[in-house]
């Protein structure tokens, strides 16, 4: 029988559920998933072993929510950002935004991302997780661009295409980061790269 755990209803129960979801993001990021025990997680937010498996089974279930926070945490600044093309704005401003934002992403989050994605190779529910979360990405960029008359054709592939070179741009920027790279210049070159793939030319004011 599955062991069976209770959802916090109280504010006083849901914050401790929070402090332990937050104590595994913070031991996940500095020693890695497997390197981390619940002892610890419990020890860092401050609560009993006991606690911690009154709201989570396992460890796993611990890192199912971690997940979601790191999820949440990349991808709502830029939801919020996309919410915001109803209204008045420069065509030409959203691609450098886009950029900083995705960098800045990457650094807050440095090391989470790279426990997580290490956890790709081999935990197929984690996989399918950042998967879910590239398809979420694409389909609402794709259909906010489309909706609002930025992008008229090939919206998908080109969000999607877009989001590669974001993604290998901020993994070079943030973990590479080669001495012989002139990082500025080549944040010029994405945007320019983005920019023509989404078909901004120099002399129109919107997306083709």
């Amino acid at each position: 029988m599955a062991k069976t755990v209770r959802e916090p209803k109280q504010e006083r129960s849901i914050e401790k559920k929070n402090r332990i979801i937050d104590a595994g993001y913070e031991l996940f990021s500095e020693v890695g998933y497997y390197n981390t025990n619940t002892a610890e997680i419990a020890r860092r937010a401050g609560v009993s072993t006991g606690i911690v498996y009154g709201y989570f089974r396992d460890k796993k279930d611990i890192l199912r929510e971690v997940t979601k926070l790191y999820m949440q945490r990349i991808t709502t600044p830029i939801f919020e950002l996309f919410e915001t093309l109803d209204k008045p704005f420069e065509p030409r401003k959203l691609v450098p935004a886009i950029v900083d934002m995705v960098l800045n992403a990457h650094k807050d989050n440095a090391k989470i991302h790279e426990a997580l994605h290490a956890l790709t190779h081999t935990d197929k529910e984690i996989s399918d997780e950042f998967i879910r979360l590239e398809d979420e990405l694409t389909l609402r960029i794709a259909k906010k661009l489309t909706d609002v008359g930025l992008i008229k054709t090939d919206a998908r592939e080109k969000v999607h295409f877009a989001m590669d070179i974001l993604q290998s741009f901020a993994h070079e920027y943030v973990y590479d980061h080669h001495d012989y790279i002139d990082y500025s210049r080549m944040k010029l070159l994405v945007i320019r790269t983005i920019t023509a793939l989404a078909g901004l030319s120099h002399g129109d004011n919107e997306f083709a």
